[in-house]
């Protein structure tokens, strides 16, 4: 089974602090006495790294398993991990360096400040063939807010209801401001070099945006798809459901490149289709599954929640082709009750505060490494 699905690996972004919510940045501490974490310009988040595999056997494991560790060594400095992928209860009006004597962590500081201080995962699946990556990276970022929707879980700030969804795609400075949909590797090439050139990118990994090509030599030698829209999703059954949907819909625009390629198949000019697809990312930032979204096709509007079902129907057959259709079910569970952001902000509603949401959700992260526990010891015994 494992021949024809993509190779899979997350990069998970992770707040630490206190059991109330409150911030407390050990990032670069756990770095030196932790092995596999990396820091982030500012010492409150930090972030690993899953190795790449194409089976979903094992992938939550693969997700938990760094968190038990973290949390182990937290928990001897009475500290926990936090979930949501904003500063919820935290302070914006100070940048916490991890590394003081890092120029480039002083270029982000002076430039973005601590509106670059969010958490997230990212999803990375295997592409090597340039032409199938860059008709995967059209689709997906058509598509990219129906992702971001199911993923929403930063309605908060300074302690404050910001008013969105994903306070963290709002803020979080895409860079550069404009970015095409490249019509094959070549372009891409010549695009990076001329935003290198022209300083509106600093490096080759100063590309932030929805979804980008990556590999090891970009933008020359390229490997992998990788999407950035998605706030943190701690639970691992959710996240690894995201991840079937999005591995669907790239199997689908590998296979019929014709039907889902939007360079084939929208009535729309590649640069509308980039400022639709930006249009829908804020949309869904603010309103997630609540949404009105421009489809990709025509640029008529549409419920976000209804495009999602319709998506959800439609790569089912494909789903059992795969093996797959157990791992979507729960993107049923977010349609109906809500993602995270949408649940929180109903305990609002409902008179609870910020502080006693972040509360629930720190103790239903512990829970989640534990049942890992319990899945990973079942299957030991057979």
């Amino acid at each position: 089974m494992s021949s024809d699905r993509l190779l899979k690996g997350f990069e998970v972004e992770l707040f630490t602090g206190r059991e109330d919510g409150r911030n407390v940045g050990v990032a670069a501490r756990a770095k030196q006495e932790l092995t596999g974490f990396v820091t982030e310009p500012d010492h409150r988040n930090l972030e690993y790294v899953t190795a790449p595999q194409a089976d979903y056997e094992g992938l939550s494991e693969a997700l938990l398993s760094p968190r038990r560790q973290l949390r182990r060594w937290l928990m001897d400095q009475d500290l926990t991990l936090l979930p949501g992928s904003t500063l919820s209860l935290g302070d914006t009006q100070h940048f916490e360096r991890s590394d003081p004597n890092n120029p480039y962590h002083a270029l982000i500081e002076a430039t973005y400040g601590t509106a670059v201080v969010t958490a997230s995962v990212h999803v990375n699946l295997g592409i090597d063939d340039p032409n199938d990556l860059f008709a995967a990276l059209r689709l997906v970022r058509c598509e990219a807010a129906l992702l971001l929707s199911l993923s929403a879980s930063s309605p908060f700030l300074n302690g404050q209801v910001t008013g969105a969804h994903s306070q963290r795609w709002l803020q979080f400075p895409l860079t550069p401001a404009r970015v095409p949909l490249f019509r094959d590797h070549q372009h891409f090439i010549s695009w990076t070099e001329a935003q290198i050139d022209a300083g509106t990118m600093h490096n080759v990994r100063h590309l932030w945006t929805s979804v980008r090509a990556n590999g090891p030599d970009r933008p020359h030698q390229l490997n992998r798809l990788e999407l950035r829209i998605c706030d943190l999703i701690t639970d691992p059954e959710v996240l690894l459901a995201v991840t079937a949907l999005l591995e669907l819909r790239v199997q689908q625009v590998l296979r019929d490149p014709q039907t889902h390629d939007p360079l084939h198949s929208s009535s729309l000019s590649l640069e509308d289709l980039e400022l639709l697809s930006m249009d829908n990312d804020r949309a869904a930032a603010q309103s997630s599954l609540e949404a009105t979204l421009r489809d990709w096709h025509d640029g008529h509007e549409r419920s976000c929640r209804d495009w999602l079902k319709q998506l959800i129907a439609s790569v089912t057959p494909l789903a059992h082709e795969l093996g797959l259709h157990e791992q979507l079910q729960p993107l049923q569970s977010i349609l109906m009750n809500g993602n995270q952001s949408m649940r929180w902000l109903d305990g609002i509603h409902r008179g609870q505060t910020v502080e006693a949401m972040l509360r629930g959700s720190i103790s239903a992260m512990r829970d989640e490494e534990m049942r890992g526990v319990c899945v990973s010891a079942e299957r030991a015994l057979g």
